[in-house]
């Protein structure tokens, strides 16, 4: 049995052997994706006689074929989709002939699990897009090309299924066919085979049917035998992502991974980025012991030449060909959360085995799945499809994804949550204006404090609208005015009127608007000040983006937890009247969410406190932490 990603091939007397080739099957909902790979094993022999009995068996209760035997069973394992009749998760099944073996992934075709469909297609080499004969080019359909495309696969099958219900017509075959083709034409596919097909009756499977005469083209199988999909991964320049730093005793430091392109031998130079470190190979150790040499696919443990500093998630390349190296870049994103993606949200992006913060600076556009427009937009939904540019907490190191698929793809990871929210392909890196740079500074951060007598800070007034967040922090600035600590008040109305007058209060412009407040205030504590931002700031994710702006020592989150009941019936502005009214919308506590902060350094009730009890209370706190 083989592995996702083999490449070894099968010896067959008198037979040349191709590599394996990794493909999935993939189309809208209901074309007939299991029920093809079904078909295929049962014409191999493939399926043992036991499966076959409870082939039979489950054909009767969950089948959808009358009395002939249901082959998308074989696929479909799990409980709901026999329930439901559709394919939820992906289920690989392994398979070879003389000429080739083959690792096969049936992926769902339902909307809702694109996300998973796109997990298949980030494996394979080829796709056997499925299109129902009767209904032809659906908006799922031209969906999971566009998906395939994005994520490297340039080899397509159109397989167009149920041919039989259509009474095996030509015209239907070559409309579909030549339809496919005019909208795929910019996707950059190198084949495109378009194969009527009965996955149910087996017409075009493994033989050339006799219902298509029509058809000269090669069945399905035997273009699957001997289709070139073109794995040069062996002329490649050398990729090595560092998995593990292998300190197996005080003598030895070794560097595994898993070799991605290109090879390596005992006494290359390499260079370890993002850092451009350069050092020779000591040894290559593999599974069975020390190795002269190593190549794609062949995980291995190096040991360096010399003492450089090397971590988890750092590249080995080669010298002379690198891969680029920046914290700026576009890609493409393919969303997969219900959550829109929200420019300037600061996210964890997952690159090879690195883990960083990163921030989609711009939407460029989105990409309308029927038609390949470039529409403008401010966000992505579920399941569309962007250009956008990101940046990153640091330098990472990457190649175009066009380029080298492993080295160049990476996933989006919602801070709060923990969930996968996107999959991205880097196209190219973004070059910074060659005259901006880091101007040094005669005075320090630490000599502009030296002056206050006292240590700079933020305090981070966050809670419900009408909360009283201004009220305390108001309080909170006199008294420390009145000690003689140099402070700042940044209200969310004020800065309204002035550095944030542009934006409004849709959930993009609400994380733009604490992104933008966050640079002040820390541009503000290198200055010395003690900073109070009263903001109602909804999201975890902003204010913890801005905690990591200013720094945890300094960075005070106060939550003024007052009920929303009590809000509703200050509701000094009269703003809640208007919101329940439906007069204002994205009005946080009654249209939009509020994340109560989990974590705070203060956590204020006001139920039986008034305001000046509060305020005490934050004072005493700055003195605890010996600010004032």
């Amino acid at each position: 049995m083989l592995a996702p990603g083999t490449s070894t091939s099968l010896q067959s007397a008198g037979t040349a052997v191709r590599p394996a080739l990794r493909f999935l099957t993939c189309g809208s909902v209901d074309d007939g994706k299991s029920t093809l790979i079904g078909r295929l094993l049962h014409e191999q022999n493939l399926i043992f006689d036991d499966h076959r009995a409870a082939l039979g068996r489950d054909s009767k209760r969950h089948g959808t074929t009358g009395d002939d035997i249901d082959y998308a069973l074989l696929l479909d394992g799990l409980e709901a989709e026999r329930e439901q009749g559709i394919t939820i998760d992906v289920a690989y099944r392994y398979f070879s002939t003389e000429r080739r073996s083959f690792v096969v992934a049936d992926t769902p075709g339902h909307e809702q699990y694109t996300r998973n469909m796109a997990t298949g297609a980030s494996n394979s080499d080829l796709a056997v897009l499925l299109v129902d004969a009767r209904k032809g080019l659906l908006s799922q359909t031209r969906r999971h090309a566009v998906i395939v495309s994005l994520l490297g696969i340039r080899h397509v099958v159109l397989a167009v299924n149920k041919i039989d219900l259509v009474d095996y017509d030509q015209t239907v075959f070559e409309t579909i066919s030549v339809n496919f083709k005019y909208f795929a034409a910019d996707l950059g596919f190198k084949t495109i085979t378009a194969i009527p097909i009965s996955a149910r009756h087996g017409d075009n499977i493994s033989t050339p049917s006799e219902n298509t005469p029509w058809y000269t083209g090669p069945a399905l199988l035997e273009h699957l035998e001997t289709v070139d999909v073109d794995d040069d991964r062996d002329t490649m320049p050398f990729r090595m992502p560092v998995q593990w730093v292998n300190r197996a005793n005080s003598d030895f430091r070794g560097f595994a991974g898993t070799i991605v392109s290109g090879g390596i031998a005992r006494g290359d130079d390499v260079a370890v980025l993002p850092s451009g470190r350069l050092t020779k190979v000591a040894s290559i150790l593999g599974s069975g012991g020390e190795v002269d040499s190593a190549g794609p696919g062949d995980a291995v443990t190096l040991t360096l030449a010399d003492e450089v500093d090397v971590s988890r998630g750092d590249v080995f390349a080669a010298v002379r060909d690198r891969p680029v190296t920046g914290d700026q870049f576009a890609a493409h994103l393919f969303w997969m959360s219900n959550e829109r993606l929200l420019p300037g949200r600061s996210y964890l992006m997952k690159i090879g085995h690195r883990t960083l913060a990163a921030t989609v600076t711009e939407l460029k556009h989105r990409l309308d799945i029927d038609t390949l427009a470039k529409l403008a937009a401010k966000t992505l939904g579920l399941n569309e499809v962007g250009l956008c540019n990101l940046s990153t907490a640091s330098a990472v190191a990457f190649d175009p994804y066009a380029e080298n698929r492993d080295t160049g793809a990476f996933i989006l990871i919602d801070r709060t949550s923990n969930e996968t929210v996107a999959a991205g392909t880097i196209d190219f890196a973004l070059r910074r204006a060659s005259n901006i740079h880091h101007q040094s500074q005669t005075i320090s951060r630490d000599a502009r404090s030296g002056l206050m007598r006292h240590k700079p800070a933020v305090l981070w007034f966050t809670g419900l609208p009408g909360s009283g967040k201004s009220t305390i922090a108001n309080l909170v600035e006199a008294e420390l005015h009145g000690r003689r600590v140099h402070t700042i008040m940044l209200d969310g109305d004020n800065v309204r009127h002035g550095l944030n007058r542009d934006l409004g209060f849709t959930e993009s412009d609400r994380v733009e608007n604490i992104r933008r407040i966050g640079e002040v205030a820390k541009l503000m504590t290198d200055a010395g000040l003690v900073v109070l931002c009263s903001f109602i700031s909804p999201f975890q994710a902003e204010r913890h983006m801005v905690r990591e702006l200013i720094g945890a020592d300094e960075f005070i989150e106060v939550f003024v937890d007052t009920p929303l009941e009590q809000c509703i019936a200050r509701d000094p502005k009269g703003l809640y009247r208007r919101a329940l009214a439906g007069e204002i919308k994205n009005f946080t506590g009654v249209d939009q969410a509020y994340e109560v902060p989990e974590h705070p350094e203060l956590h204020l009730q006001t139920g039986s406190n008034d305001a000046e009890t509060l305020a005490s209370k934050v004072i005493d706190d700055l003195v605890r932490r010996k600010i004032v």
